[in-house]
């Protein structure tokens, strides 16, 4: 089950009271990146990019040198000036922020080129009041936290790692939803990306309940869903989504079960555009259900991107039970038809059982 309570955690927040976590990205550095990407094919004095950002010759020396060690390609030096070799496919909120303008996520975007866990950053904000739609991305995480106590893979600059801050008006119960419409809203991107960009291989995108999507039938997303709540009303759910996207290999542990984008199509895609892409889909998702819309419409779409959720032999590997899939119930719980009888699987890895 992905939903998981987390009332203990204690923010540990820096400047002021909604302030910057430790760790989170310069601005400065978004916006050398800015202005160096803004004249690509131009070599820029430090004078000139100091007047651009607002601040000395000698700190963008500084900043410069902080970005090439995060792997920026940034040729030059102060006596020349600098110009950008390749412009970054970096998640930060100059980039990402035009593109989500009339979202509920365009305003808050806190970037990490690493951090953690961005689910352990968001609910600590959240406990400490952050507002809703707030979104925690990161190029790499180090402590990457999948479902129980699962790690996620989360090579530096190759998947998207992000967690939003939600503040929905629903009791503790029913907060599974929010993970389906995430999984819904992973699709859509997706499949908005592929139609744009059709790439050689095709790519079969399906949802597995409660908290994956596969491409091809390996894993390349997990949604983890953690809340604070009191017994009838939830104060604040941090939805978190890792992609793999341009992952070229994965540990020996993961290679059978896990894969990417760019494995399963043979091409690299923009993680600018999919993350733009996710946040627009899970903002339509998320206001959708915000406005009182049809909950049974949304399990029923979720069926039908899911081949597992009707029809299906599972195996529960908590408990080993099995029994045929017969759909979602009314508050999105998996039920199963065993020998015993109908059973809703509440919480558990579920599993199909190939014959």
């Amino acid at each position: 089950m992905p939903i998981g309570r987390n009332p203990t955690f204690r923010p540990k927040l820096g400047r002021g009271a909604g302030g910057a976590q430790e760790g989170i990205t310069d601005a400065r550095l978004g916006r050398v990146i800015r202005v160096l990407s803004s004249h690509a094919t131009v070599v820029l004095s430090g004078t000139k990019i100091a007047a651009e950002i607002g601040t000395s010759r000698a700190q963008v020396w500084r900043l410069v040198q902080q970005l090439r060690a995060l792997g920026v390609q940034i040729a030059g030096h102060p006596a020349s000036g600098y110009r950008m070799e390749k412009v970054p496919d970096l998640l930060l909120p100059e980039t990402l922020a035009p593109l989500l303008r009339g979202t509920l996520f365009a305003e808050r975007i806190r970037h990490f080129f690493k951090i953690g866990s961005t689910n352990v950053a968001a609910m600590q904000a959240a406990n400490a009041g952050e507002a809703e739609g707030a979104v925690f991305i990161a190029e790499e995480q180090t402590a990457g936290r999948g479902r129980g106590d699962h790690t996620w893979h989360s090579a530096r600059s190759a998947g998207i790692y992000c967690s939003v801050v939600l503040r929905p008006s629903l009791a503790p119960a029913d907060v599974l939803v929010l993970s389906l419409a995430a999984g819904l809203a992973v699709r859509s991107a997706v499949e908005s990306l592929l139609a744009a960009h059709p790439p050689a291989r095709p790519v079969n995108i399906d949802l597995r309940w409660p908290n994956d999507a596969l491409a091809n039938g390996r894993k390349f997303v997990g949604i983890l869903t953690e809340l604070a709540a009191e017994a009838t009303r939830v104060r604040h759910v941090v939805v978190g989504i890792g992609i793999n996207v341009n992952h070229k290999s994965f540990p020996a542990d993961l290679r059978d079960t896990a894969t990417s984008l760019r494995l399963e199509s043979g091409r690299e895609w923009s993680r600018v555009e999919l993350a733009a892409a996710l946040l627009k889909s899970l903002d339509r998702e998320y206001r959708a259900l915000s406005r009182g819309g049809d909950c049974a419409a949304l399990l029923q779409r979720f069926e039908q991107h899911s081949s597992g959720a009707r029809g299906c032999r599972v195996r529960v590997e908590e408990d080993g039970c099995q029994g045929i899939t017969r759909g979602l119930d009314s508050r999105g719980f998996l039920q199963v038809q065993t020998p015993q009888g109908l059973r809703t699987v509440i919480s558990g890895t579920v599993r199909a059982v190939t014959e």
